[in-house]
């Protein structure tokens, strides 16, 4: 949650009260992205499973795409870099634990 929060630029918003814990995630005020807490196997085959591989998350903006290296840097985060050239996009990886990365894509520039 602390990466969405403080590097992705989104906020903690309601979330109503399940069984077990978690966030929502806003931007802008909307409800964008639902975090629940690991807890119990995902599958009796895959007990330590994650339940995504990743999320890429778009940026349109030069300035936000500017910012989000800062922060990433100011907050100690690795991340790598790749071109998609026939797309002219850029892409941004980063990973938060074993099996989750989060992937920011932009336009070239």
């Amino acid at each position: 949650m602390r990466f969405f929060v403080d590097v992705a630029g989104m906020q903690v918003g309601p979330r109503q009260l399940f069984g077990v814990g978690g966030y929502w995630l806003y931007l802008g005020g909307r409800p964008v992205m639902h975090l629940i807490a690991a807890g119990g196997a995902v599958s009796d085959d895959q007990p330590n499973a994650t339940r995504i591989d990743h999320v890429a998350l778009r940026i349109d903006d030069a300035a936000e795409w500017s910012a989000l290296l800062g922060r990433l840097d100011c907050h100690g985060y690795a991340y790598q870099l790749a071109e998609v050239p026939l797309a002219r996009e850029r892409q941004l990886f980063v990973r938060l634990a074993p099996g989750v990365v989060v992937e920011f894509v932009t336009a070239r520039f």
